[in-house]
């Protein structure tokens, strides 16, 4: 576990705002008495009162949370919208629009079951989960040099890894939230399930776990702007897609182990899946790696499309600078 630092946040600073992705982590909760983040403790404290619920009832009330979402959040599902209809153009009008629907429940879902992964003993889960497939992943541990879990951003996030840990000894690398008090609750709840809970960009910390024949959750399936990316297919569309995969493999000699977690639609319970590990992987070829690892987080995705973070905007960074941004609202 990432040890806490010893700065003290300053309260003066507003909520929620990027400067705060510039300072330490504190996870010292003595650092969180003022005022300014009495809202935020409430929250959690709501957090921490849904997450003692029975599943079944904490599913009924993400399914409003997503439908208020949906209902409200216009800003994300024009995002969604936008998705949908450019990763799934078979679908008519109204299949998309269902799916979005679906995609907003999935993801309220997802938002409360944050309370039974940050606050709750995934153990008492694992009657309703089954495993798929970890014979793949032990195989990848035994070559000793490390394994990269390569995920993706789905609504069962925090909970699915959370879950995992309960069959395999892994670390994980996160990107900060930007509230420091939120911050210090998702790491230290991670660090209770995790060995080590990485920053985002602690390459450092990722090149020690794997020289430890550690295993590492790590996603790469989200827009990070123009630098260090090919632009690789993902549902036939460019999308900017990170390099560093393949330079991570070629510098450790790690094996990349695919995995994945869902929610089950007939009843409560949740499936993590473990696939082969990739084979003449890097190849040397960016883009063909990239291209590789879009296509098997797709077909990850297609297991259940709603799932999926389709409120990010993923398609953002386009190959050329010029072109049309996909998000832009017409205008009336």
């Amino acid at each position: 576990m990432v040890p806490p630092d010893s700065l003290i946040v300053d309260a003066r600073f507003p909520v929620l705002k990027k400067k705060y992705r510039k300072l330490p982590r504190n996870t010292d909760y003595s650092a969180y008495r003022h005022p300014r983040w009495w809202p935020t403790w409430l929250g959690i404290g709501f957090m921490w009162l849904v997450a003692q619920l029975p599943i079944r009832l904490q599913w009924g009330l993400g399914k409003l949370a997503g439908l208020l979402a949906w209902k409200l959040a216009r800003s994300r599902r024009h995002i969604t919208e936008v998705n949908i209809r450019l990763c799934f153009p078979e679908l008519t009008e109204q299949q998309q629009a269902a799916l979005v629907r679906k995609a907003f429940i999935a993801n309220g879902i997802g938002l409360l079951e944050l309370g039974i992964a940050w606050f709750r003993d995934p153990a008492k889960l694992t009657g309703i989960t089954r495993i798929h497939g970890i014979e793949h992943f032990e195989k990848a541990l035994e070559a000793g040099r490390g394994v990269l879990l390569l995920g993706g951003h789905y609504s069962t996030l925090d909970l699915g890894g959370s879950l995992v840990t309960e069959y395999i000894e892994a670390d994980v690398m996160q990107r900060d939230h930007n509230n420091p008090l939120m911050n210090a609750v998702m790491t230290r709840a991670r660090g209770r399930r995790y060995g080590n809970v990485l920053g985002a960009k602690d390459l450092r910390g990722l090149f020690r776990s794997l020289k430890k024949n550690r295993a590492v959750w790590y996603a790469t399936d989200q827009d990070y702007g123009r630098k260090d990316i090919v632009f690789a297919p993902f549902f036939g569309i460019p999308a900017g897609t990170i390099t560093a995969t393949s330079r991570i493999a070629e510098r450790s000699g790690c094996t990349i182990v695919p995995f994945s977690h869902f929610r089950r639609d007939d009843k409560p319970g949740y499936d993590i899946y473990f696939h082969p590990a990739l084979e003449d992987f890097p190849s040397g070829d960016d883009l063909e790696d990239a291209t590789r690892i879009n296509r098997i987080i797709e077909q990850e995705i297609r297991k259940a499309p709603d799932q999926y973070l389709w409120m990010h905007r993923r398609f953002k960074t386009r190959p050329d600078p010029d072109d049309p941004g996909f998000y832009r609202r017409k205008k009336k």
